[in-house]
């Protein structure tokens, strides 16, 4: 690219003095300090709203001197208000890189990233914000948001709690942000009572008492969201998370044909005159449910592509390709046969995985063996990929996992397994959702199948219970949700199908090249026998069966995750074989699926 043009990142700079520019540049010479009168007219123009001028001499000072920090933050800041955000992350980025303790950045850099929901470089910089301030409670609240969206809500509960007690007061946005995650826990009436508390303490933010509404709609106390919503609504009434909660509350009430009536006044209201993303799939799911399944998958398709567009988010192919070539390459039964196993630990409660793709019917598997009185449900535990992504640092090995596991076979690595195994157990310890009379635990992180091989290694003993459904109704009830697991296969219904396919051949890989301690249940057994299914289940896993198991709706926890409702009522059997209704529209997934649809011993 051409060093003189305009940077593609919009800040307005040349691409030589921006994206181009090294982040080892000397600081500001001597030479040139006299631009610093220019930097406070800068500031003083944009404290007066005098925008263009203040953006004009950052843009001057930064074309001589690209490191000059102070106009690279006003620059930052004229680009965020404008909504240019390509252009304010790399001005952000720039400032961490010049200074990696400046706390300050540091914090707007996680900020930028929770918002875009990229929480794996956002954890990081919330981390390293702790490090720089760890006696900040704004550092602390920010680690807490982003382990709460992470799924990592027990330490994110720690962060909170800190920062409460580092600001010295309850301060009402922190008593809701800590009430979200423990609703986020299942803790309902303690989270209950901290939104009443911020909401006492401050009335008016829509926020807090939208995390109310939908707590209240999550713990089926549905007459309790609505006065919430209304109460929310006539403060702010043309707020569309509110609509939109309305909308979902109203879904869940069977009250459809209201529903889609929010719904549309939310697009009439829009700046575009459109629903975005999240409505259009709680449309499609609202005209589902009322039988009109043309219309239902145009919403979740115009939902998918606005995503696409919002976000930039698409499957990452080769990235999930070599994965599993990789894991393929290495986990053969010759090379398994001379790998080292962990020891068990019978003196903890041990682990059952339970195995599925997104939208399978995990979630109702572990509500309905969570029911047993031994069975803890531990929900979407991301131990097993910290391992694997910690391993070759652990091992100091130059090679990337699966192949720095070679390492066990030296000898001072070959009780590393063991280490591992007490990563994960010491990580459900401070989890603390096992209950003292519990023998066993779920871990129902979604493809975790993906690494069968590295469970079978550090569990040999587990059970793993691998729920089937019909892979059209995976892939279809894939693409009708908003998901980010499996390298955003979710983006579009042909790359779904496409990484489902990738992942089922992985699992009969696995299951050609090693013994596993592995059960196969199937969606549809569950809903047509149930008994005898989780009598199959228990047995398996080694517990006598107790009819509570079959009643997992009258199971009081809250299930994190897009089936969190469906758990909620009996057992029915609309879902099943739900494909049937949309064949014209999976026409083109299909011979993609056939060959997995006919091993699984399903049809068309």
């Amino acid at each position: 690219m051409d060093p003189n043009s305009l940077c593609p990142c919009d800040s307005g700079l040349r691409y030589s003095s921006c994206c181009a520019l090294s982040s080892t540049t000397p600081p500001l010479p001597d030479s040139l300090r006299h631009l610093v009168p220019l930097v406070q007219r800068a500031v003083q123009a944009h404290r007066n709203g005098d925008r263009p001028t203040a953006e004009r001499l950052c843009l001057d000072v930064l074309e001589l001197v690209p490191v000059e920090r102070d106009a690279l933050r006003l620059l930052y800041e004229i680009r965020k208000a404008g909504g240019q955000r390509s252009a304010a992350e790399a001005l952000i980025r720039r400032l961490v890189a010049l200074d990696p303790n400046d706390f300050q950045a540091t914090n707007e850099l996680t900020l930028l990233l929770l918002d875009d929901g990229r929480l794996v470089e956002a954890e990081l910089q919330a981390r390293n914000a702790v490090r720089i301030a760890p006696e900040n409670a704004q550092a602390h609240n920010l680690m807490g948001m982003v382990l709460t969206e992470a799924h990592k809500p027990q330490p994110g509960e720690h962060h909170y709690r800190r920062a409460l007690a580092l600001s010295g007061m309850r301060n009402p946005i922190l008593l809701a942000n800590l009430a979200w995650n423990l609703k986020n826990q299942g803790k309902m009436q303690a989270a209950r009572q901290l939104y009443e508390e911020s909401v006492a303490s401050a009335p008016d933010v829509p926020q807090t008492l939208l995390g109310w509404a939908r707590l209240e709609e999550a713990d089926r106390q549905f007459d309790r969201a609505s006065v919430i919503l209304d109460r929310a609504e006539r403060l702010f009434p043309d707020d569309p998370r509110l609509r939109l909660a309305r909308a979902v509350l109203l879904g869940r009430m069977r009250r459809y044909e209201q529903a889609l009536e929010v719904l549309n006044g939310i697009a009439g209201t829009s700046r575009t005159g459109e629903l975005g993303p999240n409505e259009l799939l709680e449309q499609g799911a609202l005209l589902d449910q009322m039988g009109r399944y043309d219309e239902a998958f145009a919403a979740f398709e115009a939902g998918k592509r606005l995503a696409r567009l919002q976000t930039g988010e698409c499957y990452q192919a080769e990235q999930a390709g070599q994965l599993a070539e990789r894991l393929r390459r290495f986990f053969t039964a010759r090379r398994i046969g001379i790998l080292p196993r962990a020891a068990g630990l019978d003196t903890l409660p041990q682990p059952i995985f339970i195995l599925g793709f997104p939208r399978s019917g995990t979630t109702l598997v572990e509500q309905t063996l969570s029911a047993h009185p031994r069975i803890s449900a531990g929900d979407e535990l991301p131990f097993i990929n910290e391992i694997a992504a910690i391993m070759p640092r652990i091992f100091d090995s130059p090679l990337g996992y699966p192949e720095a596991l070679s390492e066990l076979w030296m000898a001072d690595h070959c009780r590393g397994l063991e280490s591992f195994r007490d990563y994960y157990f010491d990580k459900v310890r401070q989890r603390d959702f096992v209950e003292p009379e519990a023998a066993w635990f779920t871990d129902k992180m979604p493809l975790n199948e993906m690494h069968l091989g590295l469970i079978a290694l550090l569990f040999p003993a587990a059970p793993l219970i691998h729920v089937l459904r019909h892979p059209l109704d995976v892939v279809l009830s894939v693409f009708a949700n908003r998901l980010t697991h499996g390298f955003f296969c979710a983006s579009e219904l042909e790359t779904a199908a496409r990484h489902y396919v990738l992942v089922m051949d992985l699992v009969d890989h696995y299951r050609h090249e090693m013994t596993l301690r592995y059960l196969p249940v199937r969606y549809e057994d569950i809903v047509d026998c149930q008994e005898a299914s989780v009598r199959r289940m228990l047995g398996f896993i080694g517990e006598p069966f107790d009819d509570r198991c079959l009643r997992f709706h009258e199971n009081r926890r809250y299930a994190r995750t897009a089936s969190y409702a469906q758990v909620a009522e009996k057992l029915y059997s609309r879902s099943r074989f739900r494909y049937r209704n949309y064949l014209a529209q999976l026409e083109s997934v299909i011979p993609i699926l056939q060959p997995v649809i006919h091993r699984l011993g399903y049809t068309v």
